[in-house]
């Protein structure tokens, strides 16, 4: 978990420096245009269900701008539609660390309208997870994720970053009996790519 957190300063701090780096002038994203992005997180169980979980991941994702910017005043922002390929889950429970990847193929994000290079954003979505051995403990191999997160993309140009708080639940959705579920405050961060529409 400490690595984790490491990870994630290291992160910080490169996001501040590009930050320092990035002009008011750049183009923000349009509708036709598209994201990649590589991301990391970490995170600790948190409210109900099963506590005592930290979880580390790292995932590839691919995104859609569907629309051009709309909206009243400062909730004005475009819609965009993204697909995570999740290949390194690390959950670590109390009998030790079980290994995953997931897919989330739908991931719906509202990117706020700025004319700065600091830019807000919502996101919701999930998918499924694969894992090693049973999570939580003695309940399934197989779990489905959801959950929501504000963040904020800093410049708009070649490349960008993104930090955000993300609310993250684990669960196979009544596949077994008695499914606690695991719910996760997690902290992301990421580097991506507005490709611009010729």
């Amino acid at each position: 978990m400490r690595r984790a957190a490491v990870m994630v300063l290291l992160l910080v701090l490169a996001w501040a420096a590009a930050a320092r780096g990035q002009t008011v002038a750049e183009q923000t994203p349009q509708k036709g245009d598209s994201e990649v992005q590589i991301w990391t997180s970490a995170g600790h169980s948190a409210f109900n269900g099963v506590g005592a979980t930290g979880l580390w991941n790292g995932g590839l994702r691919y995104g859609w701008i569907l629309t051009n910017a709309r909206g009243p005043g400062f909730l004005r922002g475009r819609f965009e539609y993204a697909v995570d390929a999740v290949p390194m889950y690390l959950i670590f429970q109390p009998r030790g660390v079980v290994y995953g990847a997931g897919l989330n193929p739908f991931a719906l994000k509202w990117n706020f309208d700025t004319s700065g290079r600091v830019a807000p954003y919502f996101d919701f979505g999930g998918g499924v997870l694969f894992t090693s051995s049973d999570v939580p403990a003695g309940v399934s191999r197989v779990n489905f994720t959801s959950g929501a997160a504000l963040g904020v993309n800093v410049g708009h140009g070649k490349a960008h970053w993104s930090l955000e708080v993300r609310w993250l639940h684990i669960s196979d959705a009544g596949l077994t009996d008695g499914n606690p579920g695991i719910n996760m405050i997690q902290v992301r961060a990421g580097l991506g790519w507005f490709h611009h529409k010729e």
